[in-house]
C-alpha cells in the first residue's frame, strides 16, 4: 500500500446528521461548537513505513468521523498530495471557516527531523517547519486547539508551537530523539480501546489518549529490554476537555440525528463544569457553589432526556 495522490473524503456520518443537530441546538438557544480535524500523513521513506503510517491514519479516521459528524470537518492529506502548498491551503481554508468557539485538532503522522534549531515534517517537496505550523495555527481563530506530532524529533517543535489556547503533544522530548517512533501506533489504538477511557465517560480525550500511548511506549521498550529512544511530551491547559473519540452508547448517540444534539449539549455542560472546577480558587465560594449546582441540575435533567430517548423504541415514544 504505497503512497499515492489522494484526498480522503469521509464516507461515514452524513451531513444530515450534523444539520439535524444544528437545528435542534439552535431551537434550544445554544450555540454549536464544531470540531475540525486536519490529518497530514508524511512520507514513509520505505514501503514498510508507508504502510505503517497509512495504517495509523486509517485507524484514527472512524473516530474522527464520528466526532466531527460532518464530512467537511475532517481533512486528510496523504502521500504525494501532502505538499507544503496543499497544507498551507488547508490551513488558510480553516482560518476562514472555523469559528472562535470551535475546536481544531491537527494530527501529523510520519518522519520528522531537527537541525538543532528547526523541526521539519518530512513531506513531498520542501518540508514544512514548526515555525510555519505556528503561523498557520495562530491564524485559525479556534479557541481550543490540539496539535499532535507522532514523528521522530517532534519534541524539537514543542517550544515553538506552545500557546495558551493550544495543547501540544509530541512523540519525543526533544529534537535529538531522531529514531523512528512507536508512539503513533499506540496513539492511534487509543481511539478505539476502552482501556484508554480512564474516567469511564465513553469518550477518549487528548489527555487519555496521551497517557495510554505514553504507557504503551514505556512498556514496549521495557518488554524488549531496550533503552527508550522516545519520551512523549504534553504541554498545554485542559487536554482532558479536547475529545477525540466516543465509545459505546456515546458513539451510538452520535450516529443518531435525533439524539446527537443531546450528546453535544451534555459534552458542553461537562466542559463547563470542568472549567468551573479549575477556576474554583479564583471566584467566591458562594458563587462557585451556586454555579456548580445550576450546571449539575441542568446536566441531570439532560441525562434524563438522553436516558428516555435511549429507552424509546424505534419510531415511537417510550
Amino acid at each position: 500500500m504505497g503512497c499515492r495522490v489522494r484526498r480522503v473524503v469521509l464516507q461515514g456520518a452524513s451531513s444530515l446528521v450534523r444539520w439535524a443537530a444544528l437545528a435542534a441546538l439552535a431551537a434550544g438557544g445554544q450555540a454549536v461548537a464544531e470540531t475540525h480535524f486536519l490529518v497530514v500523513e508524511g512520507l514513509g521513506g520505505t514501503h514498510a513505513y508507508a504502510e505503517r503510517f497509512r495504517g495509523q491514519v486509517t485507524e484514527m479516521l472512524p473516530a474522527l468521523r464520528r466526532m466531527a459528524g460532518m464530512d467537511e470537518l475532517v481533512r486528510v492529506l496523504a502521500g504525494v498530495e501532502a505538499t507544503a502548498e496543499r497544507i498551507e491551503a488547508e490551513f488558510g481554508s480553516l482560518a476562514g471557516s472555523v469559528a472562535p468557539g470551535d475546536a481544531l485538532g491537527v494530527l501529523l503522522v510520519g518522519h520528522g527531523s531537527y537541525d538543532g534549531k528547526v523541526y521539519k515534517l518530512n513531506i513531498p517537496g520542501p518540508d514544512i517547519t514548526d515555525r510555519q505550523l505556528k503561523v498557520w495555527l495562530d491564524a485559525v481563530p479556534a479557541a481550543r486547539q490540539l496539535i499532535v506530532s507522532t514523528t521522530s524529533s517532534s519534541g524539537g517543535a514543542l517550544e515553538t508551537l506552545k500557546s495558551p489556547r493550544r495543547v501540544v503533544i509530541t512523540a519525543t522530548k526533544s529534537g535529538r530523539e531522531r529514531t523512528a517512533t512507536v508512539f503513533g501506533e499506540f496513539w492511534a489504538k487509543a481511539f478505539a480501546d476502552a482501556a484508554a477511557d480512564t474516567d469511564k465517560n465513553e469518550a477518549i480525550s487528548a489527555l487519555e489518549a496521551f497517557r495510554y500511548a505514553e504507557s504503551k511506549v514505556a512498556s514496549h521498550f521495557k518488554d524488549s529490554q531496550r533503552l527508550a529512544t522516545e519520551h512523549p511530551q504534553l504541554e498545554g491547559e485542559r487536554p482532558e476537555s479536547f475529545l477525540l473519540a466516543r465509545l459505546g452508547s456515546a458513539a451510538r448517540l452520535a450516529e443518531d440525528p435525533a439524539k446527537r444534539s443531546l450528546l453535544l449539549q451534555r459534552e458542553e455542560l461537562e466542559r463547563k463544569i470542568a472549567d468551573l472546577t479549575v477556576r474554583k480558587e479564583d471566584i467566591p465560594q458562594d458563587e462557585y457553589l451556586e454555579s456548580l449546582q445550576s450546571l449539575l441540575l441542568e446536566l441531570a435533567e439532560l441525562q434524563q432526556r438522553i436516558d428516555s430517548e435511549a429507552a424509546a423504541p424505534e419510531g415511537g415514544e417510550p
